[in-house]
């Protein structure tokens, strides 16, 4: 593929956030909403979002955007003022999301799944002035003395239909000149650790993924995205809404992933570009009308967050031949995308996450921050226009999480001699049996492979003789209901014997995920204990 080698763009190296001399993207958009500007006169009268029964198209929702930036300007909202979304899949997370870029403010989207003081602490740690939320979650909000600083509350629904009327007739402005070092949006880790920290996404991250995304997909006006992942976590802000920005193409949103609904959803509207968890892929594949479902026009199928199992592949190859699967690997402090694996490789490469982008360096070092040879494994650090300048409010983990400009992505993994990326474990989930290392990813790729299983996770469960033993948690279909017995003997027949599992869970239930479609091991680690 032409991206492999860059030799159809142009790249430059430039200097960026102080001392970091990164490869750029020659010729781009200004910014995010400078994106949108240059979608709306390409393609005015295309369908910009879709979202059940409402349509809108470029031209349509530039002018509603601007109604909307006309009304926060009436409450004050300006440069560098950040505006909170508790909002989930629905067409007016995309008009704040714009309206609030168009006044040069900071949006910070925030998960529906939240809980009140997980609100409270992102809405007081960002300095939110406004807040718009879900109806619904009214009750969920805190206090108003637990968030001194935010000044109001508008709720879908009536209240934002109010705050939009308020817009009508007042004069938008020209757009606000926004310098591409400063910061577009603030996304709040999933805080594994600690508490959350608020990445601070630039424009200059957010125009090279979406670029990066429009040009390894070959992405257009005439592509159709369907964002069946949260719109306010990165990978749906940035794979789906930025690159349809990025491409002028159709944003189509699915409010909730129902493997059933999305099939149907996607025949009737043509869907063309997604990106899923393999665990997505494996339900749609189990619905037993799936063939009845014209899926013709569905040619990029994006997946990351767990390995794809090697009969899903031969399976969608099989019902859909047309549909080219692409392996991607990132982070939020990545703004999505650092590795893409060219289709043509992935039934094949399996084990890899494919190369880097274009514009992302990608290196393995060791524990003294050493870069190792080709094939050893060791910490994946990254760097290049797409990873975040730092952590909001937090000079102490940015200092912690960056070196010159390299982010240290925390996971372990290593680069073969043709460039193939592998990512192996979290450092923290790596297991250590009796001296002898486990990466997780390696024995969940087996496992995942096995008749009857939809996902699986492993972890370390403590041992006192060995220190660590292996555990793996197995979402098994119930139609084939495999034991734990055939599962032990189907790993140990492709896996050396300390790796395979010596203790299995057997459920029936989804493995908790959080927003990004991520197993949550540390969820998993406590049911065992427990």
């Amino acid at each position: 593929m032409a991206w492999l080698d860059g030799s159809s763009i142009l790249i430059r190296r430039e200097a960026h956030f102080g001392d970091r001399v990164i490869a750029c993207f020659a010729e781009r958009p200004a910014g995010l909403f400078a994106m949108f500007v240059d979608a709306v006169d390409r393609n005015p009268t295309g369908e910009a979002v879709v979202c059940g029964e409402e349509r809108l198209s470029y031209r349509t929702l530039d002018a509603k955007v601007a109604t909307l930036a006309a009304a926060l300007a009436g409450r004050g909202i300006g440069v560098g003022d950040r505006v909170a979304l508790l909002v989930g899949n629905r067409s007016e997370f995309v008009t704040i999301l714009l309206a609030v870029m168009r006044l040069g403010a900071i949006a910070v989207p925030m998960g529906i799944r939240l809980q009140t003081p997980e609100i409270a602490y992102v809405l007081e740690d960002c300095g939110a002035r406004l807040l718009i939320h879900e109806a619904d979650l009214t009750d969920r909000l805190p206090a108003a003395a637990e968030v001194p600083r935010l000044e109001a509350r508008i709720a879908t629904g009536a209240g934002f239909a109010a705050l939009l009327a308020s817009g009508e007739g007042r004069a938008a402005g020209p757009a606000a000149t926004t310098g591409e070092e400063e910061t577009a949006v603030i996304l709040y880790t999933s805080g594994t650790t600690g508490r959350p920290k608020g990445a601070m996404l630039t424009h200059l991250n957010i125009v090279h993924s979406a670029m990066v995304y429009a040009y390894c997909m070959n992405l257009g006006t005439d592509d159709r995205s369907a964002a069946a992942v949260p719109l306010s976590h990165v990978t749906g802000l940035i794979a789906n809404v930025a690159a349809m920005l990025r491409a002028a193409g159709t944003l189509v949103i699915v409010p909730v992933f129902k493997a059933a609904d999305y099939l149907d959803l996607s025949a009737r509207e043509r869907v063309t570009q997604t990106i899923l968890v393999p665990a997505m892929y494996n339900l749609c594949l189990m619905q037993p009308d799936f063939d009845r479902y014209d899926l013709s026009s569905w040619r990029i199928g994006g997946y990351g967050g767990a390995p794809m199992p090697t009969p899903t592949i031969e399976k969608l190859a099989e019902k859909l031949p047309g549909l080219k699967l692409i392996n991607a690997y990132g982070a939020t402090e990545t703004t999505s995308p650092t590795t893409m694996m060219p289709p043509e490789f992935t039934a094949s490469r399996g084990d890899s996450v494919g190369f880097a982008v274009p514009c992302a360096e990608v290196i393995v070092v060791d524990e003294a921050g050493r870069e190792v040879p080709a094939g050893e494994t060791g910490e994946i650090w990254i760097r290049g226009p797409s990873v975040v300048k730092g952590y909001w409010n937090n000079p102490v983990a940015t200092a912690a999480g960056f070196t010159g400009g390299y982010w240290h992505s925390g996971d372990i993994g290593a680069i073969d001699a043709q460039g193939f990326i592998q990512v192996l474990d979290r450092k923290k989930d790596m297991i250590n049996r009796g001296g002898y290392k486990i990466f997780t990813a390696e024995v969940e790729t087996v496992l995942v492979a096995a008749d009857g299983v939809i996902e699986c996770a492993v972890v370390a469960v403590p041992c006192p003789v060995l220190g660590e033993r292996v555990h793996a948690f197995v979402v098994t279909d119930p139609a084939l209901s495999p034991t734990v017995e055939a599962l032990k003997r189907y790993c140990a027949e492709r896996l050396s014997d300390y790796k395979v599992p010596e203790s299995l869970t057997l459920t029936t239930d989804p493995l908790p995920r959080n927003a990004n479609g991520k197993v949550i091991k540390r969820a998993l680690r406590e049911a065992l204990k427990g």
